[in-house]
């Protein structure tokens, strides 16, 4: 099977149907559902933060979703600890030429540590680090 992380930005524009990346989420997301998806607990950390201040319909949608996430067997989120949070540190403070942030690396140390070589994101950052971005433009992909 496989196996995928979905970076903040991919539940982003899954969840608003304003974000430029919804449409391309969306049929990704169709065109993968065999796949297993990876994410972090520092990712869903961001994405409810990113709603928080975007309006009632839009905090309770994405709360939702949150919820839906850690009941479905398909999605594997990695749980937060001392142990991941300074994994991603060392990570973090030995790019210090790169604009990443904690929470990026973060995922891209979990996804080294676990072999998953394709992001659900846009984020060239991941690109930096030679992971495939399935939601870039430029990138073609097979299913």
């Amino acid at each position: 099977m496989r196996t995928l992380f979905a970076d903040t930005c991919y539940w982003i524009a899954l969840l608003n149907p304003r974000d430029q990346l919804h449409d391309r989420a969306v049929r990704v997301s169709q065109l993968l559902r065999a796949a297993r998806i990876v994410t972090t607990d520092e990712v869903l950390t961001e994405f409810l933060n990113y709603f928080s201040d975007r309006g009632i319909l839009l905090r309770q949608a994405a709360t939702r979703m949150a919820a839906q996430m850690q009941v479905d067997r398909r999605i594997h989120i990695e749980p937060q600890s001392r142990e991941t949070f300074e994994a991603g540190f060392r990570f973090f403070r030995a790019r210090r030429d790169k604009g990443y942030s904690l929470t990026d690396c973060i995922s891209m140390d979990r996804m080294l540590k676990m072999q998953i070589t394709e992001a659900l994101t846009n984020d060239g950052h991941f690109n930096q680090e030679g992971f495939s971005c399935l939601l870039r433009e430029d990138v073609q992909w097979e299913i």
